[in-house]
């Protein structure tokens, strides 16, 4: 168990410091001064929802993963990590391309990819327990809900 959230944990912490470091100045900035729709929640949300989202995917990611070990399936076990450091690379990509690029459009693209992502992620956990799929749903949520403000973002500023 051990080793599997300190991996998950390590992934995690890094998407977020990559997506924190390139986004910074967007957020600061740019973000600031384009339109937006009413229903933006308050930038104060940002880090909050999203630190609690690390943490659920690193606590249920490594639950997963050993769930699969003490089933015997470390196949299913190393898709789940393979599947898990996609969609890793995918969210610190959407902070990438739309923060720090300011690549709207592309940005909502990534967004949508990342919510699949982030199902398939869900539809993985529950596999091992379903359980921990609920455990992790918050997370495509998000990325959905993401998805739509981006794609709203960019219709606004086109």
């Amino acid at each position: 168990m051990r080793r599997s959230i300190i991996g998950t944990g390590l992934a995690t912490a890094a998407a977020a410091v990559v997506g924190g470091a390139v986004s910074r100045d967007g957020v600061e900035n740019w973000y600031s001064q384009i339109r937006k729709p009413r229903y933006v929640p308050p930038n104060v949300a940002f880090p909050i929802a999203w630190t609690m989202l690390y943490v659920d995917i690193a606590a249920t990611s490594a639950a997963t993963i050993n769930r699969f070990r003490a089933d015997g399936d470390n196949a299913k076990a190393r898709t789940y990590i393979a599947a898990l450091g996609v969609n890793l690379v995918l969210n610190a990509g959407f902070s990438w391309v739309f923060f720090n690029r300011h690549r709207t459009g592309q940005g909502a693209i990534v967004a949508g990819l990342l919510a699949a992502s982030s199902a398939d992620l869900v539809r993985r956990a529950a596999d091992a327990d379903p359980k921990l799929g609920v455990a992790l749903a918050p997370y495509p949520l998000w990325c959905t809900f993401a998805t739509v403000l981006s794609t709203d973002i960019w219709w606004l500023n086109r």
